[in-house]
């Protein structure tokens, strides 16, 4: 109905990822990907407890309906502006610039993205939104980085990360990419970090992941190049 009428309905998506200390029926691990093919929708994913206050007031100011996703429990600890600011809808946030690899990440992984990055001398995005994804953004990375690797707590079917392949596609740009996310099976239940340890959303498993892919890159590289 709200998408139908685009209607202005914000929608503050409380538990997002893996939540834990809530049970197992409480996974919310799929939002994304259910609401990413709704029309009119927006979607956002703050970064921290202060990226989230403002998102929900520039939720409120959409004339249509919009979200904004969240953990359980607290943020990372950044300080919070007292002055509300809306952000500029669907325009990302480039962190740090780095070389041969682009990570965008979606929320609250990143941190996580961002340790990696550090290590790798990567370049680092906060995406801040899902829908609208930023599209200029997205190809300026590919035109410029070997590798793009996209980090959500999401599963990784439906979600952010194909929407930033999605660009790719329709823009005909052939590039390497990789989506890091949560897989396609239940996860056990625990506390949040030990379900997060559980599929590798962590700095070690994220490092892993794109050293294997630029391993990957390199080798087909060669090939293509015979």
């Amino acid at each position: 109905m709200m998408s139908l009428q685009n209607l202005p309905v914000l929608f503050a998506i409380d538990r997002a990822g893996c939540v834990g200390a809530d049970g197992p029926t409480h996974n919310g691990c799929y939002d994304i990907s259910f609401m990413r093919c709704l029309p009119n929708m927006v979607i956002m994913a703050p970064a921290d407890e202060n990226e989230c206050r403002q998102m929900l007031y520039t939720g409120v100011q959409i004339d249509g309906p919009a979200s904004v996703r969240y953990p359980r429990g607290g943020g990372p600890g950044v300080e919070v502006e007292k002055e509300m600011t809306a952000l500029p809808i669907g325009k990302a946030e480039v962190r740090s610039r780095g070389k041969r690899v682009a990570i965008l990440a979606f929320g609250v992984v990143l941190d996580i993205a961002q340790a990696a990055g550090d290590e790798l001398g990567a370049t680092v995005v906060n995406m801040r939104f899902v829908k609208p994804v930023d599209e200029e953004l997205i190809l300026n990375m590919a035109a410029t980085h070997d590798l793009i690797v996209t980090v959500e707590d999401n599963v990784i079917e439906g979600g952010a990360g194909e929407a930033v392949s999605q660009v790719l596609s329709e823009n005909g740009v052939v590039q390497a990419i990789v989506n890091y996310g949560l897989p396609d099976r239940l996860i056990q239940h625990g506390s949040r970090d030990d379900m997060l340890n559980d599929v590798g959303m962590n700095k070690e498993g994220l490092l892993e992941f794109i050293r294997h892919h630029l391993g990957e890159h390199k080798q087909s590289a060669k090939i293509k190049s015979v």
